[in-house]
Formats: structure tokens, sequence, C-alpha cells
């Protein structure tokens, strides 16, 4: 049974994923924008993949018989300076997000809501590949600089890029 912290908690992050998806589909339009079309796709499967875990969320609270609740939230940031720059800002969200759910597993460990702490498991070992797929982008631009045609590869790279859902 969830308590009245730990439900709102749930549906607090169900609604930030939400935002986060938000926010990779401006980052999306930004690398467009400068004709970055990879760098456009490697954040558009970010965007849906953070559709696909807002969804979970949804569907968690809703499998345990409690209302999730959809709210509004703040717009993304739009304007970025380069393509590093919006690089750069996904690693801090996501380290926003790891904080975040770490932050709902104390609470489902202070509770000793052992489904949630389940649940949430998942979402603690997805966050480290987030946070290193991102590094790892980081650090190749970091290293190519303003070699045209590096940058022009790992646009290249990033463009196939795909999302499968997990089961």
């Amino acid at each position: 049974m969830l308590s009245e912290t730990l439900h709102n908690a749930l549906n607090d992050q169900m609604n930030f994923e939400f935002y986060s998806a938000h926010t990779y589909l401006a980052m999306a339009a930004y690398c467009t924008s400068e004709n970055y079309d990879g760098f456009a796709n490697f954040f558009l499967v970010q965007a849906e993949e953070e559709r696909f875990h807002a969804m979970k969320f949804y569907n968690f609270i809703n499998d345990l018989g409690y209302r999730a609740t959809i709210q509004g939230f703040e717009s993304p940031e739009n304007n970025f300076s380069s393509v590093l720059e919006a690089f750069k800002a996904a690693l801090l969200h996501e380290k926003e997000v790891t904080r975040r759910i770490y932050e709902l597993s104390d609470i489902a460990l202070d509770e000793r809501e052992h489904a949630t702490m389940a649940f949430l498991k998942w979402f603690i070992d997805e966050q480290v590949e987030e946070e290193s797929t991102l590094d790892t982008i980081i650090h190749k631009f970091k290293r190519i600089e303003n070699d045209s045609n590096a940058i022009f590869m790992l646009d290249a790279e990033l463009a196939t890029r795909t999302f499968t859902a997990p089961e």
C-alpha cells in the first residue's frame, strides 16, 4: 500500500519523465535547425525513451490501484550555443533524473514498500546507462574539437540510433 507521500512522489516522477521527453524534443529541434540530423535523431530517440519511462510510472501507479495524475510543466530550454552544449545540458538533466530516482528509492525503502523498490531498481540501472552514454558522446566531442569531418562522422553514427522498448 502506497503512502500519500510515495504516491505523490511517483506521480511527480511520471510527470518529470514527460517533461524530460519535451526537453529532448527541444534539443532535437535545435539540432535540426543546425542541420545536424543525426544529433537530432539521437534526441528524438531519447524523447521516445523518456515517454516510455513516463508510461512505466503511469502503468505502475495504476496497476497498484492508484490514480496517475497528469500535470503541466515549464517550457524546456530551446536555445543552445552549440550541439556540445545541448549534450552537456542533457547530461545535467540525466543527473537530475538520477537524483530524483534515488530520492524516490529512499522513500520506498524507508516505507518498506517492496514492490516500488523492485520497480525502481530498473530505473536505477537505466540511469547508469543514460549518464554513461551522454558522457561518452561529450568526450568524443571534446576529442574531435572542431574537426568538421569527425563531427560529420559522429552525426552519421548517431543517425543510426533507434528505440526498442525493453521487455
